[in-house]
Formats: structure tokens, C-alpha cells, sequence
């Protein structure tokens, strides 16, 4: 089956089988920017229940397309470029990120029409172009920290008729001179939140990132902007994504890591979730998951909850709800 139209709809059917139907708009925008322009013609596929493989456009091509239809990341680079994806063994630094994914980041950034966006992270440049689709290629910037991946992602955008705003840079210092941003949506996993995100964006602006923080396998993370330079938000899904790896190196610090034991097993571990704002209340005794509930706006106390993110730290759940734990630092 290489259709295109039957191609889209089993795709969006498998990401039905794991999260709710796609909002409408959002499965517009994925029928719309097909997935396959933006897929390198060689790309790994590493799955948790068989062994790793490659698919090559140009040996099996119907192959190739379905594979990218399917409900799963694809791998394009392994180990910044110094590794052949044939070796399938190496540490994953690109892909295109697996469309479900891809659709819970979009619904919780909710961009719209006009909307100023800075995407960190370009990779293969599909979700650029999805954002192109749903905000106005005119308003996108979109920043990568590869030149040949970035140079690649540019290459795809012009083929498909796209020109959003390409750099090529450090994406922790967000893009100054496209300041203002209405949303960042971030494409990589990060230990902590670059303040320039919060620096270049508007007031009620929406950042959504990864985060790997050592609990489990990752986070997403939905922040909006709040008058005092600050922004508070919460966790609202599980992803995997990969590290943004100038900001992991930056903050790979034993001192910032949570106060659990690295030994027990992730079952042990996510069922007795310990610690709420794990960089602040790091000393503190261990404290039992059931404590941990996001709670709504209108139970928080003023300044508080959720995660709050202030003087470029983030501070975690409320212990209570309505009530902040003794820990939790008042907003500077």
C-alpha cells in the first residue's frame, strides 16, 4: 500500500491507539505536511520489543514509505554524526520524532494563526513545517544547533514551498532578534529551563519542553509566561525525547540530581515517586507519591504550585493541595 491518503489515515489511526483522537485541527495539519518529505532516505528504527533496523529508500522504497507512516520515532543520527546508521549502535542525537509525540506537543503549545513561534530544535524540519501550517510560516523561527542536520531541515522546508525563519545555533539562548514569541516549542529534552525562553517571550506565552529530570524516562513540561519575568506551569504528559546535549552537559551536576536510589528498578521507582521540587528540596526526607497532586488554578495560593519556574529554577509540585510545602521559595 503506497497511497498516500491510506498511508495518513493508518498513521493517524495508530496514534489513536495510543492517546486520545487527535484534535482536529492538529490531524489537518498532519495530513497536510506529509512526513515522508522530511524523512532522510536512510533512517534507523529502534523499537523496545525487537531488535534495531535500518530502512533505505533507495534499496526497498515501498518499505521505506510505510515504515514512515508507522506509530514510531526514526532515528537520522547517531552519535552527532560520527557514527554510520548502518552500525545501528551508538548514542540517538537526531530523529524524527514519533507522531504521537508530535501531536501532544502541538496540542499543549495550542498555536494558532499569527501566533509568533520559536521552535529549538529543527531536526529534519517536520514539525517546523507543522507550525508553518498552524501559525503562519511568516511567524516561525526555528533554531538547530547542527549545521548538517540544520542545512538538511532547510533543504526539505524549500522543496515543500516553506521558508520560516532557519538558524543555525545554540537554542538555549533562544533567538533575540525574532523576540517577542506567543510560543517555544522545544524539540529536546532539557535538565533545566533556559531563561532567555522565558526572556524572549510575551506575556501569556506558552513554552512546551521535554525534560529529563531523573525520574523515569522523561516529562513534557507546559510553562506560561507570567507578568513578574517568571512562568508556572506543570507536567501534563510522559515523553522520550532526546537531550539537548549543550544543556545536558551543562547540567549534568551529581548535586542537581534527585535524592533517590539509581539501583532500584523503574517500577520501584516512578510507584514511589519521591521529592516534589527535587533541585530545591533535594536534603529534605522522602515523600510519599499520594502527597503529589497538580492542583487546579483556583486551589493555588497566590505566587505558588504546580511547577514554578523563577530565577532560572524550577520548583515542583505543591505537597498538598491548596497547601505548598515548607520548601517551596517565594517568588523573587
Amino acid at each position: 500500500m503506497t497511497d498516500l491518503g491510506q498511508l495518513l489515515d493508518v498513521m493517524i489511526a495508530r496514534i489513536e491507539t495510543v492517546r486520545a483522537p487527535v484534535e482536529s485541527r492538529i490531524e489537518r495539519a498532519l495530513r497536510s505536511v506529509p512526513r515522508h518529505e522530511y524523512v532522510p532516505p536512510l533512517v534507523l528504527i529502534a523499537e523496545d520489543d525487537r531488535p534495531p533496523f535500518v530502512i533505505d529508500r533507495d534499496t526497498d522504497p515501498d518499505r521505506w514509505l510505510r515504515s514512515v507512516y508507522t506509530e514510531t520515532a526514526l532515528v537520522t543520527q547517531l552519535d552527532d554524526g560520527a557514527t554510520d546508521l548502518r552500525d545501528m549502535d551508538g548514542s540517538y542525537s537526531s530523529s524524527s520524532s514519533a507522531p504521537a509525540t508530535v501531536a501532544d506537543l502541538l496540542e499543549l503549545l495550542d498555536p494558532r494563526p499569527g501566533d509568533r513561534v520559536l521552535e529549538v530544535g529543527t531536526g529534519t524540519g517536520w514539525t517546523a513545517a507543522l507550525l508553518c501550517h498552524l501559525a503562519g510560516e511568516q511567524n516561525v523561527t526555528s533554531v538547530e544547533v547542527d549545521p548538517s542536520i540544520g542545512e538538511a531541515a532547510a533543504k526539505n522546508l524549500a522543496a515543500a514551498g516553506l521558508r520560516p525563519h532557519l538558524v543555525v545555533g545554540d537554542g538555549a539562548e533562544g533567538v533575540a532578534g525574532r523576540a517577542p514569541f506567543d510560543r517555544v516549542h522545544v524539540t529536546c529534552a532539557v535538565r533545566t529551563v533556559p531563561y532567555a525562553w522565558v526572556e524572549q517571550c510575551r506575556l501569556g506565552a506558552v513554552i512546551v519542553t521535554p525534560m529529563r529530570m531523573g525520574v523515569g524516562d522523561g516529562h513534557v513540561l507546559r510553562l506560561v509566561v507570567l507578568p513578574d519575568g517568571t512562568a508556572q506551569g506543570g507536567f501534563r504528559e510522559y515523553a522520550s525525547y532526546m537531550s539537548y546535549s549543550r544543556l545536558a552537559d551543562a547540567y549534568d551536576d551529581p548535586a542537581l540530581r534527585p535524592p533517590w536510589d539509581d539501583d532500584r528498578d523503574e517500577d520501584e521507582e516512578m510507584s514511589t515517586l519521591e521529592a516534589s521540587a527535587w533541585s530545591e528540596m533535594r536534603n529534605l526526607p522522602p515523600m510519599p507519591a499520594a502527597w503529589f497532586a497538580e492542583p487546579t488554578p483556583a486551589e493555588l495560593p497566590p505566587g505558588s504550585g504546580g511547577v514554578h519556574y523563577a530565577a532560572g529554577r524550577i520548583y515542583g509540585w505543591v505537597a498538598q493541595r491548596g497547601v505548598p510545602h515548607e520548601a517551596f521559595p517565594a517568588a523573587t
